[in-house]
């Protein structure tokens, strides 16, 4: 048992090192994005809204997760650089401006690659943001501050990531179940046409 242990601390440390950091951020973002859609796939089974696991949906939101974790990364790395400290001042001015800035940005990456992945055209992207971008920062807004405390004044740089991802996921089955709500445009085409 203690070899075990000892063989998944240096795993750790290697894992978070600052070799390998970005993969490790990048590797725990994909998955957990994943897994929160998992999740909602499997509670809409349960509650009969889907019929059966999509594994492609599963596989675009795990994308997407991907290019938030590079993204999530490097806005850890920049914020403690540009911010340096942990005094209450610095901590709720790194969670203004991730909540002002990372937010917006991290929602629409999951739209944009979203809408590559699903081959969705440009209008179509612009419109399920437009249709859905408010709920999600609203969201963000209820959840990430308080999140965001503990993580600035608490954690070291190279945990951020881990941290939020672990936070996230719960955010993630939320995430899932909004952007593949369908929304029905039959009664704003309607109104227009008359």
């Amino acid at each position: 048992m203690i070899r075990i242990l000892n063989q998944l601390r240096a795993l750790s440390r290697k894992a978070f090192s600052k070799r390998y950091l970005l993969y490790t951020n990048v590797a725990i973002s994909f998955s957990l994005s994943g897994v929160g859609d998992i999740i909602e796939q499997h509670y809409e089974i349960y509650t009969g809204t889907l019929e059966c696991w999509d594994r492609q949906r599963t596989h675009q939101m795990s994308i997407s997760g991907l290019t938030v974790g590079v993204f999530c990364h490097n806005w850890y790395n920049f914020m403690d650089r540009k911010f340096p400290g942990r005094t209450l001042r610095v901590v709720l001015k790194k969670v203004l401006i991730d909540q002002a800035i990372a937010s917006p940005i991290v929602i629409f990456m999951f739209f944009a690659t979203l809408g590559v992945l699903r081959k969705a055209s440009v209008d179509e992207t612009i419109q399920e943001m437009k249709d859905k971008f408010v709920r999600l920062y609203t969201a963000e807004w209820v959840v990430w501050p308080p999140a965001q405390l503990f993580n600035f004044y608490l954690l070291p740089t190279k945990y951020r990531v881990l941290y939020d991802n672990t936070i996230s996921l719960g955010y993630d089955v939320y995430t899932s179940y909004v952007i593949n709500e369908k929304i029905d445009h039959s009664q704003d085409n309607n109104s227009n046409s008359s």
